[in-house]
């Protein structure tokens, strides 16, 4: 599991360097696709700091394989999403500012552009409210996520899951960037949104026809 520890030792050093939280708040987990363990962040550790002894490993039913330390609050949310989608192996909870702006208040991010059809999906949901830390936030987030790449925690930030750590970080970083263009968008008109068909085109193009062969 070494290897997966220090996926997200690198990966929590990645997160505060992308401004997508601040301190200790957020969290990252990452799961091995053979063993279906699962490697969490520790709970309120300095990111800058943390090393491959401070990640906690759980099974595939959530009981404690390593680890000394307090995982983070939010390990059922993470483990309840592994376990209802087998397509997922990394996930990143984060707290950046754009993407807040619409948990707060309570609205979904549609499809405005193309890279976020291509990568993130048709439109980020936002959960139900629910405390920190609970199995109610761990069910409605997985609830609102459904079949998509990212979904919203109404007052509190965004959680985005992807097949490994790096396709998380891209969703992460296009969620943000769509975020502050739909606000800016909202300035000076209406934002159009794609449609489906188009969104469902777009993400075919980008498996089958993009990049090099």
């Amino acid at each position: 599991m070494e290897k997966f520890r220090q996926i997200i030792v690198d990966a929590g050093k990645e997160m505060l360097r992308r401004s997508l939280t601040v301190a200790t708040w957020g969290n990252l987990s990452v799961r091995d696709p053979e063993s279906g363990h699962v490697v969490v962040t520790p709970s309120g550790m300095n990111y800058e700091t943390c090393t491959t002894e401070d990640m906690v490993v759980f099974d595939r039913d959530g009981m404690l394989v390593e680890g000394k330390r307090r995982p983070s609050i939010e390990k059922d949310l993470h483990l309840l999403i592994y376990r209802h989608r087998p397509d997922v192996n990394a996930i990143i909870h984060t707290h950046p500012v754009y993407s807040t702006v619409f948990a707060v208040t309570r609205q979904s991010i549609p499809a405005i552009t193309e890279e976020f059809a291509q990568v993130v999906g048709y439109t980020v949901k936002c959960a139900e409210y629910a405390l920190p830390g609970t199995m109610e936030l761990a069910e409605n987030a997985v609830r609102a996520l459904g079949r998509e790449r990212a979904v919203l925690l109404a007052a509190h930030g965004a959680v985005c899951a992807g097949p490994d750590m790096e396709t998380a970080f891209k969703i992460s970083d296009v969620l943000e960037k769509t975020a502050q263009i739909l606000i800016l968008s909202k300035s000076i008109g209406t934002p159009r949104i794609i449609p489906e068909e188009d969104v469902r085109v777009m993400q075919d193009f980008l498996k089958t026809g993009y990049g090099q062969f």
